[in-house]
């Protein structure tokens, strides 16, 4: 089991940054890759980003060169760094676990809301 807690969501205003952080516990010593979805009203959960274990990062058209993540191994958190933030970068963002074994796991998710 892997347990995955998200923070870091707010209100900001378009132009503005924000980063989003996912803290991994549990049995996590088989993870293939961690990464961020999100999900607006009305929409399907996209990917947004994400890095698997060999470092090697992907990103959604929409969000490239304005997001990054990256990842502290040591406290096992996943970061999304989010910058020139849109209004339709409004969602509800969820951190994602996969494991070498087809296991998969979600945050609870956490809101990002930009201001027009």
């Amino acid at each position: 089991q892997v347990h995955l807690v998200e923070s870091g969501g707010g209100l900001v205003q378009t132009g503005g940054s924000l980063r989003l952080s996912c803290a991994a516990s549990g049995n996590i010593f088989s993870i293939n890759s961690m990464g961020w979805y999100r999900q607006a009203p009305g929409k399907q959960r996209e990917l947004v980003a994400s890095i698997a274990s060999s470092g090697t990062t992907n990103y959604a058209p929409s969000v490239k060169g304005r997001f990054t993540i990256s990842r502290d191994n040591a406290k096992n958190t996943v970061y999304l760094e989010m910058n020139s933030l849109k209004p339709e970068d409004t969602a509800v963002y969820y951190c994602h676990y996969s494991s070498r074994y087809g296991d998969a796991y979600w945050g609870q998710g956490t809101q990002v809301t930009v201001s027009s």
